[in-house]
């Protein structure tokens, strides 16, 4: 009886991670049945909507192109996000060591979060005379504000209680930060880390746009770009569609690690299951 108990209830928590995964397959697939059927139906030309099919189908025949074009997106992407990642956490670090210092700068932070990266991205890219550090750069601009945002909104929320006993406790600043500010702010950390990852995609892309160069090192918002001059639109929507399921398995491997991180003590993952 209590095997089939414990059976049943890895059943029932195995359920909810499965249909995670096969509604939005669902989903995509209905979608995918009504563009492909749209498209032969109203005989739509390929110069102005391709089909799903003829879309994969240059996905394929144009890999070795846009895959060289996917992984230099990617390292701008995954180089500035960690940029945004260490920049932000010592922010936020120093923020919480005075309000002061916070209420000083944090306007600046808001003011980089404000100031479209369109506007930003030439200056730099004059500036800064390596080409993927300038990139970097800008892409990280864009993905800095959450993680400043969340991490020190996650260091403040502590419980007064907690922070009583400490007190009481004589802990220093360094121990109370390590041993309470930290474990509380993770969820907050790992909330922005999930926006910021996405931020990180964008302002790459729009880097890429912005600097509008060719040769080797070129990624996929040059051959859009590229594909729109030459009107392909085929390889335009493959390179779209590149960029957003590289968008979705950041987003994934993000809550994977905040699953890893905090779904042994925390009610944030704990209440998933």
């Amino acid at each position: 009886m209590s095997v089939s108990a414990a059976s049943t209830s890895t059943r029932a928590r195995a359920r909810p991670h499965r249909d995670k995964v096969l509604y939005p397959a669902l989903v995509a697939l209905v979608l995918l049945g009504l563009w492909q059927g749209a498209v032969t139906g109203f005989a739509l030309p390929a110069y102005l909507v391709p089909s799903p099919v003829l879309m994969f189908e240059t996905l394929v025949t144009d890999w070795q192109m846009l895959g060289s074009a996917l992984l230099f997106t990617l390292k701008i992407t995954l180089l500035s996000f960690a940029v945004a990642i260490v920049v932000g956490v010592l922010v936020s670090f120093l923020f919480v060591q005075s309000r002061t210092i916070e209420t000083a700068l944090f306007p600046y932070a808001v003011l980089l979060q404000v100031t479209p990266i369109v506007a930003v991205a030439p200056l730099i890219i004059i500036w800064v005379k390596d080409p993927t550090a300038s990139l970097v750069l800008c892409a990280a601009l864009v993905a800095l504000f959450p993680i400043i945002s969340n991490t020190t909104l996650g260091l403040r929320s502590i419980d007064p209680d907690l922070q009583s006993y400490f007190a009481m406790n004589r802990a220093s600043r360094g121990q109370t930060l390590l041993r309470l500010r930290i474990p509380s702010a993770l969820p907050y950390f790992f909330g922005g880390l999930r926006i910021s990852s996405g931020l990180a995609l964008i302002g790459a892309v729009v880097a890429e746009f912005v600097a509008g160069t060719g040769g080797n090192n070129t990624g996929l918002a040059y051959q859009i770009l590229f594909a729109g001059y030459q009107l392909n639109i085929p390889r335009m929507f493959a390179a779209l569609l590149l960029i957003s399921l590289t968008g979705v398995a950041l987003f994934v491997a993000m809550a994977w690690l905040s699953k890893v991180a905090l779904g042994s003590w925390h009610a944030s993952e704990l209440s998933r299951d």
